[in-house]
C-alpha cells in the first residue's frame, strides 16, 4: 500500500478572542526552520503555503463575531442548544500547515515542484510549459495521465494535528510562559483526491439536504462555520475516514 502524502498541521490554542481580529494570549509559535525533523512524528516536515490557514482564520474570526455560532434558518430548540454547546468548546488558535515525508528527499521533490510553479506560474509561457511537461517540472510527482486505478485504490492519506497550548488563560497571560499542554490527533482515509474528496463533497451535500433548517440562512461562510455543529464527522467516519486522538500530555 502506498501513502500518497502526509500533512503535519501545527496549532497553538487557548483563551478568548475579540472581534474583528482573533487575539490569542501568549506568544505565537516559534517560526522554526523551513525544513526540520519532527521527533514526535518521526517525519521530516516543511512549511507549506496553504489556503487551509486562511480558511481556519476566517472560521475563528466568524466565531469571534458569533460566539454561539451561526443560528439556523429554522432550527429546532434541540439543535440550537447543541450548536451553542459545540461552539463554546472551540478555542482560538495559531494555525499553520506543513507537508511531511519519511525522508528528506521527499521534501526536496516538493520543494523543487513548488519553486517551478512559483517561478513559471507567473507568466503565460511558463504556465504553458507547466501544462505541457508536468512530469518534468514536478520531478515525477505529477503526470498528464494521472494515477492508475490500482495506484488510487492502494493510496491513503494521513493528517496530524499537533496542538500546543495552555491549561488555563491565567497561565497564558503570564509573561514568558510556555505552553504546558500538547494534544496530537490524526485524520486518515483512502486516497485524498479521487476517493476522499468525493466522499466529503457528497456527505456535505447530504447534510445540506437533510438538515437545511438547522443551517445558516445564507451567505459566504467557511465550511467549519457551517458544518461544525452538524453530524458531518460521524457521516465521514461511516464512509471510510478516521478521526483519532493519538496522545495528550503535559509539557515540562
Amino acid at each position: 500500500m502506498m501513502e500518497s502524502f502526509f500533512y503535519c498541521i501545527m496549532i497553538t490554542f487557548d483563551a478568548k478572542v475579540s472581534s474583528p481580529f482573533v487575539q490569542i494570549p501568549g506568544p505565537p509559535p516559534p517560526k522554526g526552520s523551513l525544513i526540520e525533523h519532527d521527533k514526535a512524528l518521526g517525519l521530516w516536515v516543511m512549511k507549506l503555503p496553504s489556503a487551509d490557514t486562511v480558511v481556519v482564520k476566517r472560521t475563528l474570526a466568524k466565531v469571534t463575531e458569533h460566539p454561539e455560532g451561526l443560528p439556523g434558518a429554522d432550527e429546532t430548540p434541540e439543535f440550537a442548544e447543541h450548536r451553542k454547546e459545540f461552539w463554546s468548546s472551540i478555542k482560538p488558535a495559531h494555525f499553520g500547515v506543513k507537508i511531511s515525508s519519511r525522508s528528506i528527499l521527499g521534501l526536496f521533490l516538493w520543494l523543487c515542484t513548488g519553486l517551478f510553479i512559483g517561478i513559471l506560474g507567473g507568466f503565460s509561457f511558463g504556465r504553458s510549459l507547466l501544462l505541457k511537461f508536468p512530469e518534468f517540472f514536478s520531478i515525477g510527482l505529477f503526470r498528464k495521465t494521472g494515477p492508475t486505478e490500482e495506484e488510487v485504490c492502494s493510496a491513503l492519506f494521513k493528517m496530524w494535528f499537533i496542538g500546543r497550548g495552555y491549561s488555563d488563560s491565567a497561565r497564558a497571560s503570564e509573561r514568558g510562559s510556555k505552553p504546558d499542554k500538547e494534544i496530537v490527533t490524526r485524520v486518515s482515509g483512502p486516497e485524498i483526491g479521487y476517493i476522499t474528496t468525493p466522499i466529503v463533497l457528497v456527505q456535505c451535500a447530504l447534510v445540506l439536504l437533510s438538515q437545511r433548517a438547522n443551517l445558516p440562512k445564507g451567505g459566504v461562510y467557511t465550511p467549519g462555520a457551517v458544518f461544525g455543529p452538524t453530524d458531518l464527522q460521524k457521516r465521514l467516519e461511516e464512509n471510510g475516514l478516521s478521526f483519532e486522538l493519538i496522545s495528550t500530555k503535559t509539557l515540562p
